[in-house]
């Protein structure tokens, strides 16, 4: 429902702004540019559809070798202390645990495109223990936030772009990116966990925490050892490593427990087809309504409304340049990668206006992208508190880029 409402005040907004500029200042431009951003928008949720198609018959083929080979249930039950804290509404030891770790551990490499089909596998063994079809479950929104509060051990993709626009370090946000993007999440957990009165103050997730913590401390440290050269080949081995390693485990499982690995790949396979066939209307829906939004002019509005506000205060109002990608984040990956690239080109790739919308494009995810991707897949209608939290992680995470941010470069 609340998705809805989003849905319908992009248009509405978008439409009225557009007809005060043509009444009020003559801006015959503006119309042609929605219409135009209607048609290249839904062409662009079309691709975007088409390429998961190969990357979703790979993984959900992979994941299906994994489930017969037993896998999957090794992994949830090794998780299954932590996940029934967590997720309190999953049986012990069901499969869909190791679903959830492998997206989340796909996500903290920054491999996307592993992320996501894996991803979807998850939700639609949720939506198998979804007792309402239509209605998001509480442990669906807590893994979608999971995934919205965007937990990136690796921001290999942010780091490549800026050494190819000339930064003297390109690896100089790496630091302040992960510290970002881990507040975020810390946020998102416990945002969610206020809605579902899950009560994280027991051992086992204040151990698991801490952990974490200690874990991403060491990341910080090996990898604050390394030149930038060094950082990125390693970074990139590692991520590579890890996936060919979950491929050939999964497949020697597989024939570990004599199951014919050839034919439960071409099983799972046929999932992915079908489910990126089924994504289709809902990407369509959210890619248009969010061109037509930046079309009419409404982003460059707001971000000039917030810079006289910040202004109007006293404030430091050097952040403010940088928010079109923060604000774009949640709505349009792309959209928010072309914003951190026009920052670099237009301020300069060591600005603190650049560094600042790396910080930004690594520390949340597309939150409506998720949306629409995830719970379109289930077929989802009614979201629940699922918008509410998935931005609240996304400003808490937009709230530490810019501290973190001034902590380091300003």
């Amino acid at each position: 429902m609340v998705l809805n409402y989003i849905w319908i005040a992009f248009f509405v907004i978008a439409f009225v702004i557009a007809l005060v500029k043509l009444v009020f200042f003559g801006d015959f431009d503006v119309f042609p540019a929605m219409m135009d951003s209607t048609f290249s928008s839904s062409k662009t949720a079309f691709e975007i559809s088409l390429g998961l198609t190969g990357v979703l018959a790979l993984w959900l083929g992979i994941m299906k070798i994994g489930e017969r080979g037993g896998v999957v249930n090794v992994l949830a039950r090794l998780l299954s202390p932590v996940f029934t804290k967590l997720f309190p509404e999953i049986p012990k030891g069901h499969p869909v645990t190791g679903s959830i770790f492998m997206n989340v551990a796909a996500n903290m490499l920054g491999l996307d495109n592993a992320a996501t089909p894996l991803g979807l596998k998850a939700m639609e063994q949720m939506q198998e223990l979804n007792t309402k079809k239509d209605t998001a479950s509480n442990p669906m929104i807590m893994f979608l936030v999971l995934n919205t509060s965007g937990l990136t051990l690796i921001p290999i993709s942010i780091m490549v772009y800026r050494a190819q626009l000339g930064a003297a370090q390109p690896t100089d946000i790496f630091i302040p990116i992960l510290l970002a993007t881990f507040f975020s999440t810390l946020a998102g957990i416990i945002v969610t966990s206020l809605y579902q009165r899950i009560n994280l103050l027991n051992r086992t997730l204040l151990l698991t925490l801490g952990g974490a913590c200690a874990v991403i401390a060491g990341i910080i440290w090996g990898f604050s050892q390394m030149d930038g050269e060094l950082m990125n080949k390693v970074s990139t081995s590692i991520a590579n490593i890890l996936l060919m390693t979950i491929i050939i485990g999964f497949i020697l499982a597989g024939v570990r427990k004599k199951v014919n690995v050839y034919d439960a790949f071409i099983e799972g396979a046929k999932d992915g087809f079908t489910t990126a066939v089924r994504i289709i209307p809902y990407l369509v829906a959210i890619l248009v309504a969010i061109g037509v939004f930046r079309a009419s002019g409404a982003m460059d509005m707001l971000i000039d409304g917030i810079k006289w506000g910040v202004e109007a205060t006293g404030c430091n109002s050097d952040f403010v340049a940088a928010l079109p990608t923060a604000l774009m984040k949640p709505l349009s990956g792309s959209g928010a990668r072309g914003m951190m690239v026009d920052a670099m080109t237009t301020f300069g790739a060591d600005s603190f206006v650049c560094r600042l919308s790396c910080i930004f494009q690594g520390s949340t995810d597309t939150t409506f992208y998720i949306l629409a991707v995830y719970f379109g897949s289930v077929s989802i209608r009614y979201t629940r508190h699922a918008v509410a939290c998935g931005l609240l992680a996304d400003l808490a995470g937009i709230i530490a880029a810019i501290a973190i941010c001034y902590m380091f470069f300003g």
